[in-house]
C-alpha cells in the first residue's frame, strides 16, 4: 500500500522517536524528520529509518545561498530519503539550484518547497512585508517552484485544490495542519480533517500528534487509511 500518511516524529531525541516507530509499519505510513529530531539524532538515525523500509520525508526547509543549499540537498539526498524540502521564498536562483544538485543522484528524491508555513495567518505575513493574502502568496510560491522543476510544495489543505487545478496531479500537494475530528487544532492556524485534506485534491498528509499521541498508533492509521482511500494517480 502507497500509504498518503506521514507521521511526523516530533520529538526530542531518539529514543523517544523509536519507541514509535517500533509500533508503526512501512506500509501503513511514511515518516517525517524535522528539525528537532535531526538536531538531537542526526543523520544516522534517517539512515536507520529508510533502512527499516520507511520513506523518509526529511524536512529541515533548506533556505540559504543557492551553493550551500545545493550541497544540504545533495548530502540529504545521500542518506536515501524519499522527499526533502527547502523553502520557495528562498527564489529562483536557490531553487533551481536544489534541483540541479539531486538530479544526478542515485535514488532522486522527491524535492518539494514550503511556501506558507501553516502557522501564519494573514496578519503574521503582513506583519513580514508580504502584503498578499495567504492564498495568492501560497500560489505565486508554487507557480515558481513548478517552474523551477521541484516535484511540488509544502501549503496547506485549504490551497491544496487551487493548486491542483493551476499545476496539474503530478505536482505534488504536501499538507500539514491535519487534525481528526476529535482533535485540538494545537498550533496550527489553517487546519483540516483528513477527509477533507484528500478531497480538497492534497497529495499527502502530515499527521503528528493524532497518531503520535494515540495509544494505538497503528489502529489510528488503519483508520485514517481506510477513510482517505482514493485510487492512486500519484507515486
Amino acid at each position: 500500500m502507497n500509504s498518503r500518511v506521514i507521521v511526523a516524529l516530533d520529538y526530542a531525541d531518539a529514543n523517544s522517536a523509536m519507541a514509535l516507530v517500533e509500533r508503526l509499519e512501512p506500509a501503513a505510513c511514511k515518516i517525517k524528520i524535522g528539525k528537532e529530531l535531526f538536531t538531537a539524532a542526526g543523520p544516522a538515525f534517517v539512515v536507520a529509518m529508510a533502512r527499516r523500509g520507511f520513506d523518509v520525508f526529511l524536512d529541515l526547509k533548506f533556505h540559504d545561498i543557492p551553493s550551500t543549499v545545493a550541497q544540504a540537498c545533495k548530502s540529504a539526498a545521500a542518506l536515501g530519503v524519499w522527499m526533502l524540502n527547502v523553502h520557495a521564498l528562498g527564489g529562483r536562483a536557490m531553487l533551481a539550484a536544489a534541483r540541479e544538485s539531486i538530479d544526478g543522484t542515485t535514488t532522486r528524491p522527491r524535492l518539494i518547497a514550503v511556501t506558507v508555513l501553516t502557522s501564519m495567518t494573514e496578519a503574521d505575513l503582513r506583519e513580514v512585508g508580504i502584503e498578499a493574502a495567504a492564498p495568492e502568496a501560497v500560489m505565486k510560491l508554487a507557480r515558481l517552484a513548478a517552474q523551477c522543476g521541484l516535484d511540488g510544495v509544502v501549503c496547506s489543505a485549504h490551497e491544496a485544490q487551487a493548486i491542483r487545478g493551476r499545476l496539474g496531479d503530478d505536482f505534488l500537494r504536501v499538507t500539514p495542519g491535519i487534525r481528526l475530528p476529535e482533535d485540538a487544532a494545537g498550533d496550527q492556524k489553517r487546519i483540516m480533517t483528513p477527509q477533507s485534506a484528500m478531497a480538497s485534491g492534497a497529495s499527502y498528509l502530515v499527521i503528528g500528534r493524532s497518531v503520535t499521541r494515540a495509544a494505538d498508533p497503528l489502529a489510528v492509521l488503519a483508520r485514517i487509511n481506510r477513510e482517505i482511500s482514493i485510487p492512486e494517480t500519484q507515486k
